[in-house]
C-alpha cells in the first residue's frame, strides 16, 4: 500500500495576528495520484502548502494532517521532508556562496544521518553519479550544479532547480506551489516536462495553480477549487477547463461571498 496524505478539517491562521485563513479543509492524496488545487488570489492555496510543510508563520487551530495514518503536527519541517513530503516553493530563495550541488549533498547527508547517526554520508563520487544521472533524466546541463543556489537564476531556472531537488530527494508526496508563477510558455513547458519525467506510481502530487495552462502539461486526475479557505468544488480535468472559460465569478455567486 502506497503513502497517503490526509488533510482533516484543517483550520489555520497567521501566527502573528491569529487571522484565520484555512476554514476546514478536507483532502486525501494517495501516492501515484495527481491533484490540482485552483482558486483566486487570497483563497488560501499557498497557506495550505506552507501549513502542510510546517511553516511556523502559521498556526493550526483545528483539525489534523495525517501522513500514512500518523499526525505530522508535532514534526518539524525537516522531519516532514525526511518522512517523504516535499514542497517546491512559489518564490525560491537565493543562497549566495552555496552551490546547488553542495546544497543537495548536505540534504542527502542530513537524511542519511537522521536514519543512522553513525553515517558518514554519501561519498563525493557516488553523489556525482547520482546528481549527473538525475540531471540527465531532466535534460539539464551539468554545469547547472556548480552555480550558487538560485543566485542570478531566471524564473524558469529557479523552478527547474526545485524540480532537480525533488528528483534527487525522491519524495513520496510533492506539493508544487504555483510552479508556473512568472514563467513564459517555453519555461513552463520545460519545467512541466521535468515534473512529468518524475511522475509515476511512487509519487503523489498536489499542483497549486491559478491557471489552466499549467494543467495542459501536467495532467491531473482530480481538480479542487479553494475559496475563502475551503475546498468548495471538486471534479475531474473538465473543472479546470470550466474555470478557464468562466473565471471564478460563478464560485463567488454560488457560495454567496462577496470579495474584493
Amino acid at each position: 500500500m502506497g503513502a497517503t496524505l490526509e488533510i482533516r478539517n484543517l483550520h489555520a491562521a497567521v501566527a502573528e495576528d491569529h487571522k484565520p485563513i484555512l476554514r476546514g479543509v478536507n483532502l486525501t492524496i494517495k501516492q501515484g495520484e495527481v491533484h490540482a488545487l485552483m482558486g483566486p488570489n487570497g483563497s488560501g492555496k499557498s497557506t495550505l502548502a506552507n501549513v502542510l510543510m510546517g511553516n511556523p508563520a502559521y498556526e493550526i487551530t483545528d483539525g489534523d494532517i495525517l501522513y500514512n495514518g500518523e499526525s505530522v503536527l508535532e514534526m518539524e519541517p525537516d522531519e516532514r521532508s525526511r518522512a517523504g513530503l516535499f514542497l517546491a516553493f512559489q518564490y525560491p530563495v537565493a543562497i549566495p556562496g552555496v552551490t546547488l550541488a553542495n546544497f543537495l549533498r548536505h540534504a542527502i547527508n542530513a537524511r542519511m544521518k537522521a536514519k543512522d547517526p553513525e553515517s558518514k554520508g554519501i561519498s563525493i563520487p557516488d553523489f556525482r553519479r547520482l546528481m549527473r544521472g538525475k540531471m540527465d533524466q531532466l535534460k539539464m546541463d551539468h554545469s547547472f550544479a556548480g552555480r550558487y543556489l538560485n543566485e542570478g537564476f531566471s524564473g524558469g531556472e529557479k523552478k527547474r532547480a526545485e524540480i532537480l531537488q525533488m528528483a534527487v530527494l525522491e519524495p513520496n508526496m510533492a506539493i508544487l506551489d504555483e510552479t508556473d508563477s512568472g514563467l513564459d510558455i517555453d519555461a513552463l513547458r520545460i519545467v512541466s516536462d521535468g515534473v512529468n519525467t518524475l511522475m509515476g506510481p511512487g509519487l503523489g502530487v498536489l499542483v497549486i495553480t491559478h491557471y489552466q495552462r499549467l494543467l495542459n502539461y501536467i495532467k491531473p486526475q482530480y481538480v479542487h477549487v479553494m475559496f475563502e479557505g475551503q475546498l468548495v468544488e471538486s471534479g475531474g480535468a473538465d473543472l479546470a477547463l470550466k474555470l478557464e472559460e468562466t473565471g471564478y465569478d460563478w464560485i463567488r455567486e454560488k457560495y454567496g461571498v462577496v470579495t474584493e
